[in-house]
């Protein structure tokens, strides 16, 4: 009788343990969203792009993003990070006065919330931008 207590204790424990790893290694996944992103302008103009972060179909704050503008030839033109605001909101901005006219590729990347950045699923939206000659 006391080795079935015993096998039954060992048993639950085993269950419990197994639920506290699964939740150890779930991931948090956030999103950035661009809004209606303009893909075309002309040197001398400034990119403006605007969106924002979705986290379980929320805006969510605080979310670490990074943005980076590489050029055609792969050299980087911008390579920015800053957290969205309290309303889960970003804006990017980039001077092209000193570019070239050509294809340039923005690549915004999620870090995820402060608080899930050890379980963070990274990801991105990516928009082709054309720079021309006015």
């Amino acid at each position: 009788m006391t080795s079935k207590k015993i096998y039954i204790s060992l048993f639950i424990a085993f269950i419990f343990l197994a639920t506290l790893n699964g939740n150890a290694l779930a991931t948090h996944i956030s999103q950035p969203i661009l809004e209606n992103p303009k893909a075309h302008y002309h040197v001398g103009e400034t990119i403006t792009l605007q969106g924002w972060v979705e986290y379980n179909a929320q805006p969510a704050p605080d979310v670490l993003l990074n943005f980076k503008l590489t050029r055609v030839d792969g050299t980087v033109a911008a390579d920015q990070s800053y957290s969205s605001d309290a309303k889960g909101r970003f804006e990017f901005k980039f001077d092209t006065s000193r570019e070239k006219s050509g294809s340039y590729q923005l690549v915004i990347t999620s870090h995820c919330l402060e608080i899930h950045r050890y379980a963070c699923t990274y990801k991105t939206q990516t928009l082709s931008i054309d720079l021309t000659n006015p």
